[in-house]
């Protein structure tokens, strides 16, 4: 063996095999040389005159450094509600024809509205991710099906599969910023029990973006980065730190009059507006009715303008996020080189928060009970300084929104430029050198954001997605308008819609509806006016200009027919409320056990919403010396609760915040079975009953229904975790876990109301049959 090893014949042939059998490493994607880290950050509800660079009061400094590094865009426009835009900006698609033509809490079975994206179409983070980059996502999603949203859910809209690596936040349209109703962790929900005290998650969802561009950055410092970050705020509940709430005592004592006036000027001065831009109207006919800020009684102004206070406190948090991102990429060397954009997903939202603010948003949807001002004052003025904080769920007054949209028409869900006209910014300081501090007066909308990214990196659009042909995109490139202020914009026409109200720009001419709920479409009034002239749509020219109106109301209507927008919205409940057959599996027993975490909020909703149920538990073992919690459905916010206290059994309900509770039900040694049956007579009403070990032992307990959204913070069994329905219970025992053993919780649901939603489909849908 010795003299063939050393043969040359024998040298040949292991070189030869040597030579035929090197490994062949998988290539990966290989981003362009230089090729820029991304930061896209979306904030939710923010008004266009809400930061230092579009005229606010409100110190934003590192928004401010961002501007002055890069360019502010003053004629920039998304959809007028959330879940739309975050399709358009993923996708650079119109809203409707990738299936998001309204929030993703609608899902009434026609493609415009499938509450979540199609199989076909990708997102920027997955054609960033195929050409070599990292993908994150924080934040709010709000782009897969309510259905989808619980951990058994199908998870092929959730980020993850939507082109991110990482991915943490929450899927739903708003959270609790002090206790977060459902977090998750990639494809995983985070199960806590209590968070820790003074936790608050905009704080939360910047250290996670933090550590994962650092942990990615220290992995592949080659390897370029994309972040998604969608902040909660400053979407309801309206929460902040207490700190943060005293940075703004007082600043608001003027009221929105005099606040809306100062910001018009510093627009003026900045060039953000034309010079000779007016205010609209502080109420219209048609939209809402918002009084003169010294019509409200001094304790109406109170509240007003500590609710403001708290709104001034979140964009300051959202200010600190952004100042937090740019240190860490300043630290590590990659600031110069990171593209970073900023923008709000629609206008300020004026719905809910009435004259004087709300201190629970969700109690809007209390059926039970007719709320005037008067009352609210009279409710709010011995609570104004948990305003913001973890027992309230705030909404700022409808005002104050008209403020955040100056000089604009109009809020949220509107097709007048308050609903979808917001403040944008993009810096990059090594790519875009000659555009710092500048501004930009060209039209653009959100949907030419994904071609720009791409284009300014130098990739091509992908054309597929998992062998699926794409729509082409809708928006086009805005490199040239960062570029050069004498550009012209290549986004000419746009539609919008929004629950059925309509607006179309064709350049120097936009025409809007006049929406009149429930009537047919085709009675609408549309109005017309000329944008190079009219900045915020003051004066109506459609009389004088009524072929011009067919025109646009001709190109609407082809917009529609080709983006799947049909049927709109009527005004009737059914585009809310239909929802696919398949939902009713829901609707089923459910067997709750000691190692049940949390049962998410849609999915434990349909055990309940707008129907009579039972639940049923199974002691082991039972002494009065066990004591804590034994279900708990909801948060402050309202939910419902099962304990046992110092032997005795109770019941007890948080009605948007008025708490009723049962009398009290003693117990004995030996107890197995207890036993609640909830009927649903309609009205807005449940009558419960509790049987210990089938002896009915308390009846006709009057309770307040909860429907829809609420309960929100999800379902729990043998504690009180993260918010607490009882606040009076969290002071004294915490999450008060159950001390004792249950073998199971067994929930049964019933019949419907008879005056339920669901029961009502083949109504609503009379009701809106001449409409479209």
């Amino acid at each position: 063996m010795a003299a063939l090893s050393n043969s040359p014949e024998f040298a040949g042939i292991i070189t030869e095999s040597i030579a035929s059998s090197q490994p062949s490493w998988p290539q990966n994607p290989t981003p362009p040389a230089g090729a820029p880290n991304v930061i896209v950050m979306l904030v939710d509800d923010m008004g266009y005159s809400d930061i230092g660079a579009f005229g606010s009061e409100i110190p934003t400094p590192h928004l401010d450094a961002v501007a002055g590094e890069g360019v502010r865009m003053t004629d920039f426009h998304v959809t007028p509600t959330c879940s739309p835009t975050r399709a358009s900006l993923l996708t650079g698609c119109n809203s409707h024809a990738v299936g998001m033509g309204a929030v993703a809490n609608v899902d009434d079975g026609f493609p415009g509205y499938a509450a979540e994206l199609p199989a076909n179409q990708p997102t920027i983070a997955e054609m960033l991710r195929d050409n070599g980059y990292s993908t994150m996502a924080i934040g709010k999603w709000h782009l897969c099906r309510e259905s989808d949203m619980h951990s058994a859910g199908n998870r092929h809209s959730w980020p993850l599969q939507r082109g991110f690596d990482q991915y943490y936040g929450f899927l739903e349209a708003q959270s609790n910023l002090h206790f977060p109703h459902q977090l998750y962790e990639g494809n995983n929900p985070v199960h806590v029990d209590q968070y820790p005290e003074g936790y608050y998650l905009t704080d939360d969802l910047t250290d996670r973006a933090l550590q994962m561009i650092a942990d990615t950055q220290a992995a592949d410092p080659s390897k370029p980065f994309m972040m998604y970050f969608a902040h909660a705020a400053v979407h309801t509940p309206m929460h902040v730190k207490p700190a943060d709430m005293d940075r703004f005592r007082g600043k608001y004592a003027q009221g929105w009059d005099a606040i809306r006036e100062a910001r018009l000027e510093r627009q003026k001065a900045l060039g953000v507006v034309p010079p000779g831009t007016d205010l609209s109207p502080r109420s219209e006919e048609a939209g809402y009715d918002v009084p003169a800020w010294d019509e409200l009684s001094d304790d109406g102004k109170a509240l007003a303008a500590r609710h403001m206070e708290g709104f001034a406190a979140m964009v300051g948090t959202i200010d600190e996020s952004v100042g937090k991102l740019r240190d860490v990429l300043d630290r590590l060397g990659k600031l110069e080189n990171t593209i970073f954009v900023f923008l709000s997903d629609n206008g300020a939202s004026g719905g809910g928060g009435h004259d004087v603010g709300a201190f629970n948003h969700l109690a809007n949807l209390d059926r039970s009970r007719v709320v005037s001002n008067a009352d609210r004052i009279a409710e709010q003025l011995p609570r104004i300084d948990e305003i913001g904080g973890p027992t309230s769920w705030p909404q700022y007054a409808t005002g104050w929104a008209t403020v955040s949209n100056t000089p604009f028409r109009r809020h949220k869900f509107s097709t007048y430029r308050g609903g979808h006209q917001v403040s944008f910014l993009m810096s990059w300081p090594a790519g875009l050198p000659d555009s710092a501090g500048a501004i930009r007066h060209q039209y653009a909308h959100v949907t030419d954001l994904a071609p720009t990214l791409m284009d300014l990196i130098g990739l091509p659009v992908s054309t597929e997605r998992h062998g699926l042909a794409a729509r082409p995109l809708d928006g086009t490139s805005m490199a040239e308008l960062l570029r050069r202020g004498d550009a012209v914009s290549n986004h000419t026409e746009q539609y919008y819609e929004c629950l059925g109200e309509r607006a179309y720009y064709a350049g120097d001419w936009e025409a809007v509806a006049q929406r009149t709920p429930m009537t047919p479409f085709d009675q609408d009034r549309w109005e017309l006016f000329e944008t190079a002239e009219d900045f915020n749509q003051l004066n109506n020219l459609a009389a004088e200009n009524p072929e011009r109106v067919e025109e646009l109301i001709a190109a609407w209507r082809d917009a529609a027919e080709r983006n799947q927008v049909f049927p709109m919205a009527n005004g009737s409940p059914l585009h809310w409320f239909q929802r696919d057959p398949l939902d009713e599996r829901f609707a089923t027993d459910v067997v709750l056990l000691p190692e049940t975490p949390t049962l998410e909020r849609f999915r434990a909703s349909q055990l309940i919403d707008g129907r009579s149920f039972e639940f049923e538990v199974e002691l082991t073992d039972f002494t009065t010396a066990d004591e804590g919690v034994l279900l708990a459905h909801g948060g402050q916010e309202s939910g419902y609760m099962l304990y046992i206290e110092a032997g005795q059994l109770h019941l007890v309900q948080n009605a948007w915040g008025r708490m009723i509770a049962a009398e009290p039900v003693p117990l004995r040694d030996g107890t197995q079975r207890i036993r609640v049956t909830v009927d649903a007579p309609g009205k807005a009403r449940w009558l419960a009953s509790i049987f210990v070990d089938g002896e009915c032992v308390r009846t006709d307990i009057q309770f307040v229904q909860l429907s829809w959204l609420v309960p929100f913070s999800g379902l729990y069994v043998g504690a009180m975790r993260r918010s607490p329905i009882s606040w009076d219970l969290h002071l004294r025992r915490g999450v008060f876990a159950y001390s004792g053993r249950f073998s199971r919780i067994t929930f049964r649901p019933g019949n419907f109301a008879p005056d339920a939603m669901a029961t009502m489909l083949d109504h609503f849908r009379k009701m809106g049959a001449a409409t479209q």
